[in-house]
């Protein structure tokens, strides 16, 4: 079994604005970024009432009864907008796996609101500002996702920032790339096994993320949140209470020609005896650049003795390539 951990990291020192303080939260991130590709970070700031509306509203849309749930389905089953019941969809299947499906249930967003502008409403834009469909019941449910939303796009900034600063780049690097941003908001919910699972399913199958990073949200509960690491030993992640899991996405390994590495990862199957304590909550906050952000070889991750390993790709369509890949067709 490999000795390599996922490190926890406090950036509240970053946030302080202290040059030296700032230096050392971003040494530390490089060396998550270069080695794991995975660290968790406390101290971020985002405030806890942020945190707690979106679990309690959350919580209350997912028991509420299946039929129910089943009308917050997007009318387009193929957009990633919308509720997706067990059985909808298989991570591993990007991965060129093709298992059971996952065991979990999903609520999955876009960007809240965009201006009616050329931007945002011209056909290439249409696979990514996508109108949401929200639940009615519970009543907070759209604001507390909402809020959440923004807030977490906050904290996807000051990430671009630490990362930009680990790559020998200036701090407001990826702003241009980003400001227009196509983020995912996926909140799970892992239900306790009411039957074995059948062979080579998981919670989340083995797989890798799309984007630029990923922000997760999840809890301290049986069948959690595990990483493969270069040796191939999968490990888990530790989630502190209100503490963010962070991971590198192909895109930015893409963009630092690997030197972020984008590890695969998955949310393991719980003990048989584990019951309802296995009832696990993660929020997932999916970082992507503007749909037509250029993705090349950052200029500070290549030279004579390392030329790019990869053509140039545009962030949307690369994305909607990938979405097509997990989805399990269905009947319906």
């Amino acid at each position: 079994m490999s000795n390599v951990s996922v490190p926890v990291i406090d950036i509240a020192p970053y946030l302080s604005g202290d040059l030296a303080a700032q230096a050392r939260v971003v040494d530390a991130v490089r060396d998550a970024c270069e080695g794991i590709g995975f660290f968790t970070i406390t101290g971020h700031g985002v405030e806890p009432a942020i945190i707690d509306d979106l679990r309690d509203a959350a919580r209350g849309f997912f028991a509420r009864p299946a039929d129910e749930k089943l009308t917050v389905r997007h009318a387009n089953p193929a957009l990633p907008r919308g509720y997706r019941a067990i059985g909808d969809e298989g991570l591993a299947y990007g991965a060129g796996d093709e298992t059971p499906p996952d065991l979990k249930e999903v609520f999955h967003m876009g960007p809240p609101d965009f201006p009616d502008e050329d931007y945002f409403t011209c056909e290439a834009a249409a696979a990514h500002f996508i109108e949401n469909v929200y639940p009615d019941q519970p009543a907070g449910f759209r604001a507390a996702a909402s809020t959440y939303y923004r807030r977490l796009e906050k904290l996807g900034q000051t990430i671009e920032e630490i990362f930009a600063r680990a790559l020998d780049l200036p701090p407001d690097f990826f702003r241009k790339y980003t400001d227009r941003q196509i983020a995912a908001l996926r909140i799970i919910r892992y239900p306790p096994l009411s039957d074995s699972p059948k062979p080579g399913q998981l919670r989340a199958g083995g797989h890798t993320d799309y984007g630029t990073f990923t922000l997760l949200l999840s809890e301290n509960r049986p069948g959690g949140l595990e990483v493969q690491t270069r040796a191939g030993d999968w490990i888990g992640v530790p989630t502190p209470a209100d503490a963010f899991v962070v991971n590198i996405g192909d895109l930015l390994m893409r963009w630092t020609n690997d030197r972020f590495v984008s590890n695969p990862h998955r949310v393991a199957i719980p003990p048989e005896d584990a019951g309802d304590a296995a009832d696990r909550l993660s929020v997932v906050f999916f970082h992507h650049p503007n749909y037509d952000a250029e993705i090349a070889c950052i200029p500070t991750c290549t030279d004579a003795d390392n030329p790019p390993k990869y053509e140039p790709v545009f962030s949307g369509p690369y994305r909607v390539s990938m979405y097509t890949a997990t989805r399990i067709e269905t009947d319906d």
